[in-house]
C-alpha cells in the first residue's frame, strides 16, 4: 500500500522538512521598541499646564517604558503573580508576599522617576503635572504597580494634618529610593505607603467599619482590632485605614514594623484572586492589638483621608486613560501591517473610523487627565479656585473617563481580531484590567453621587467649572448649546439621575478643553458626535463630515 503521509513535505520551496505551512505571512512585527511618550496630545498637555521643563525626562521614560525589556518586566510581573507566606520554614509568622523580579524591575523605575511621593518634595511649578505624565508614560508597561505608587503619593498630603508623624515620614515618603523589604522605618532608603479603609459588611460604606481603635496610655497611639476587605499592595511599609475610636470613625497610621524593629501585628489572610490587576497583591489583614498612631481628629476620619481619596481618584482617571493610549498605539500597529480584502486594514474607510473614534477618546481623557494634575498642582500652592474645581472635576472625570475605559479597550482588541484574543498580545490584559479603576475609589453610582454632594455643598465648585467653560464660550455652537443645557439643570439633579448628570458635565469639560487646544479635526470631530448626537452606540461610528484624516495624523502620526 502507498502512503502519501510525507510527500507534501518533500522539496517544499527550500522549506525543512515539516515546516511547509508554517511561513508567517501577513502578521505585524512586535511593537516594541517604540517611544510611549510619543503623543502629541500628551506633550502638548504638559507643556500647558506648566511642566514643560519635563518633557525631555518624559521622552526618555518613553522609550524606556516601550523598550522590549521593560514590555516584559510588565508580562512576566502578571504572568507571575505574587504569593503569599504566612509563616517561615520554622513556624514564625511573617506574612510576606513575594513578587517577581521584574515587579522590583518595575517599581524601581517608577520610585526613581518620581511617580510616587517625590513631587510632594519638589517646589517647581508643575511637579505634579510632570509626575501624572511620568504614570501616563510608564504605565505602558504594566498597571498594577501603579497602585502602591498612587498611595503613596497620596498618602503625604494626609499626613501632614499630624505634623509630628510628617516630620518622621515624609523624607521617606518623598524619597526616590525603592528599597523593599519589611525594616525599621528610620532604617530605610524610601518608604512606600498603603491605605486599609473597606471592610466586607460595608464596602465603600466605611461609615459602618466595625474595626476598633482603642487609645493607650500613650497621647495620640492606640491599639486597633479588626478585619479589612481589601488592602492592596501588602507590602508597603505603613498604611493609612479608618477605625472606630471612642469619638468615632477616624484615621490612623499603621507601620508594618514599629519603631523598635519589631513587627507590628498585620496578618494577611489571604490575598484576592483577582479579574486583572494581577502583578498587584490585594489582601486581606486582621489587626489584632495592632500599633496605630491617630491622623487627624478622632471622629473625623473621612474628611482627614478624603484628600488621599481625591488624589488616588486622579490617578484612577490618569491610569483609564493610559491604558485607552497603550491599546490603541497596539491597535494602530495591528492595522498597519496586517491587510484583508485586498488593502491594508489602516487604508479601509470603516477602520478608519473606528481608529478615529478611538483616538478622540484617547485624547479627550488625557487632555482632561493633565488639566486635573494642573488643578492638583496649583491648588497645592493655595489656590482656592483650582482647589474647588479640581474638588469636582476629578469626581467627575473619575466617573466618566473610567467608565470609557472597558469599552474602549474591547474595541482596541476587536481591531486585532482573534490575534487579540490571544494572551501573547497582551489585549486581554488590558482588557481585564480596564474595570478595576471604575471600581477603586468608588464606583460609578458612589462617584455620581459625591458630584451630587460637592455641589449641594460647595457653590465654589459649580463656578468653578462653568468658569472654566466659559474660557471656550463662541468657539463652537454645538459647545455653547451643551454649557447652556447644562447650566439650566445642574441645580435640579436628582440621585436617580446622577449618572446622566455626570456625563454631560465630563461630555461638555472634555469638549472645552479640545476646543480650545486640539486642531479643529479633533475638535469639531468630537463635538458633532459627543454633543452633537451625529453618532452611533458604539465606536466606529463617527459622521461622514469628520475629518478622519486629520484625527489620525495626529493620534498615529505613522498611520495616516
Amino acid at each position: 500500500m502507498t502512503t502519501l503521509a510525507h510527500e507534501p513535505y518533500e522539496e517544499s520551496a527550500g522549506h525543512p522538512e515539516g515546516r511547509a505551512t508554517h511561513e508567517v505571512t501577513n502578521q505585524p512585527p512586535p511593537l516594541a521598541p517604540y517611544d510611549a511618550a510619543e503623543d502629541t496630545a500628551l506633550l502638548e498637555g504638559v507643556r500647558r499646564e506648566g511642566a514643560g521643563w519635563a518633557e525631555e525626562g518624559l521622552r526618555r521614560l518613553g522609550r524606556r517604558a516601550g523598550s522590549a525589556e521593560a514590555q516584559e518586566w510588565g508580562d512576566l510581573a502578571n504572568r507571575h503573580a505574587p504569593e503569599l507566606r504566612t509563616h517561615d520554614r520554622y513556624g514564625n509568622r511573617v506574612d510576606e508576599v513575594d513578587y517577581h523580579p521584574s515587579w522590583h524591575r518595575l517599581m524601581r523605575v517608577a520610585v526613581g522617576e518620581g511617580l510616587a511621593g517625590a513631587p510632594w518634595a519638589d517646589d517647581r511649578l508643575g511637579a505634579h503635572v510632570a509626575r501624572t505624565a511620568g504614570a501616563l508614560v510608564w504605565g505602558h508597561t504594566d498597571a498594577g504597580h501603579g497602585c502602591p505608587t498612587s498611595m503613596t503619593y497620596a498618602a503625604v498630603p494626609v499626613l501632614r494634618r499630624q505634623p509630628e508623624l510628617a516630620k518622621v515620614y515624609e523624607p521617606l515618603l518623598t524619597s526616590r529610593e525603592y528599597d523593599p523589604g519589611l525594616r525599621a522605618p528610620s532604617g530605610k532608603r524610601g518608604l512606600l505607603a498603603g491605605m486599609g479603609m473597606t471592610e466586607k459588611q460595608g464596602g465603600s460604606d466605611v461609615r459602618t467599619n466595625t474595626t476598633r481603635a482603642t487609645p493607650t496610655a500613650e497621647h495620640g497611639v492606640y491599639t486597633l482590632r479588626g478585619h479589612k476587605w481589601f488592602t492592596s499592595a501588602p507590602m508597603c511599609d505603613l498604611f493609612l485605614v479608618l477605625a472606630q475610636a471612642p469619638g468615632g470613625l477616624s484615621c490612623f497610621l499603621v507601620p508594618r514594623v514599629l519603631p523598635d524593629g519589631t513587627r507590628n501585628t498585620f496578618r494577611i489572610q489571604r490575598l484576592k484572586d483577582k479579574l486583572g490587576n494581577r502583578s498587584n497583591a490585594s489582601s486581606e489583614p486582621e489587626f489584632d492589638g495592632t500599633v496605630a498612631w491617630l491622623v487627624g481628629p478622632e471622629g473625623q476620619g473621612v474628611k482627614t483621608i478624603i484628600e488621599m481619596v481625591n488624589c488616588t481618584r486622579l490617578d484612577c482617571v490618569m491610569s483609564s486613560a493610559t491604558l485607552m493610549r497603550k491599546t490603541l498605539v497596539e491597535a494602530g500597529h495591528h492595522v498597519r501591517h496586517r491587510s484583508a480584502f485586498g488593502a491594508r486594514l489602516l487604508d479601509q474607510p470603516l477602520m478608519r473610523n473606528v481608529l478615529a473614534d478611538l483616538a478622540l477618546e484617547s485624547e479627550a481623557a488625557t487632555a482632561l487627565t493633565l488639566r486635573l494634575a494642573g488643578a492638583a498642582d496649583r491648588a497645592a500652592r493655595g489656590d482656592a479656585g483650582e482647589a474647588a474645581f479640581r474638588r469636582l472635576a476629578t469626581a467627575v472625570g473619575k466617573y466618566w473617563v473610567t467608565k470609557r475605559g472597558p469599552a474602549f479597550t474591547a474595541e482596541a482588541l476587536e481591531c486585532l481580531g482573534g490575534n487579540g484574543y490571544v494572551e501573547d498580545s497582551g489585549m486581554p490584559r488590558h482588557y481585564r484590567e480596564a474595570p478595576l479603576l471604575s471600581i477603586w475609589e468608588g464606583s460609578g453610582n458612589v462617584n455620581a453621587l459625591d458630584v451630587l454632594r460637592a455641589l449641594r455643598r460647595s457653590p465654589a465648585g459649580a463656578h468653578a467649572l462653568f468658569s472654566e467653560l466659559a474660557l471656550a464660550r463662541g468657539a463652537d455652537a454645538r459647545l455653547d448649546a451643551a454649557v447652556a443645557r447644562l447650566e439650566s439643570g445642574i441645580g435640579e439633579g436628582s440621585e436617580y439621575g446622577a449618572r446622566r448628570l455626570v456625563e454631560r458635565m465630563a461630555l461638555t469639560l472634555q469638549a472645552s478643553l479640545l476646543v480650545r487646544h486640539a486642531p479643529p479635526a479633533v475638535a469639531d470631530a468630537f463635538c458633532a458626535s459627543r454633543l452633537g448626537g451625529d453618532w452611533g452606540h458604539s465606536f466606529g461610528t463617527l459622521p461622514d463630515g469628520a475629518d478622519v484624516d486629520g484625527v489620525l495624523a495626529r493620534a498615529l502620526p505613522d498611520g495616516s
